[in-house]
């Protein structure tokens, strides 16, 4: 196998992931690419990624209705907080199941008591292949 198809497929991958998250801006840019090739240089698995991209857009949208709305994304940078969290507490294996099925759950309005302010999401955060 080609190392550099290797690097860009993971690259790419991180950067559809980022790009299918909730206030996320619709086209990456350098310095998002440059933080995805330096998550891979560290050996940081899609799985921690995802599940950091998912986990922080949910405590973004779960937030108490009463507070202010945040501004969006405009950084894959904004994750790395997250990522390194989950890079140093592991979560359990079925936790990024449990997020997407919750981010699901919040776009299709199932769950209550929230902001609601998923109903501004316009992206689709979910794919058939994940």
């Amino acid at each position: 196998m080609n190392p550099s198809a290797t690097d860009s497929g993971y690259v790419a991958a991180v950067l559809a992931l980022y790009l299918g998250m909730p206030d996320t801006p619709l086209r990456t840019n350098s310095q998002d690419q440059r933080c995805a090739r330096q998550l891979q240089d560290r050996g940081v698995s899609l799985g921690v990624v995802e599940s950091a991209f998912l986990l922080a857009s949910l405590r973004r949208l779960l937030r108490p209705a009463d507070t202010p709305q945040l501004p969006p994304v405009r950084s894959l940078a904004y994750f790395l907080p997250v990522i390194a969290e989950l890079l140093s507490n592991p979560a359990p294996e079925s936790y990024l199941s449990y997020l997407r099925l919750k981010l699901r759950r919040i776009a299709s309005g199932k769950i209550t008591g929230t902001s609601n302010r998923s109903a501004d999401v316009q992206k689709n955060t979910f794919s058939d292949d994940r």
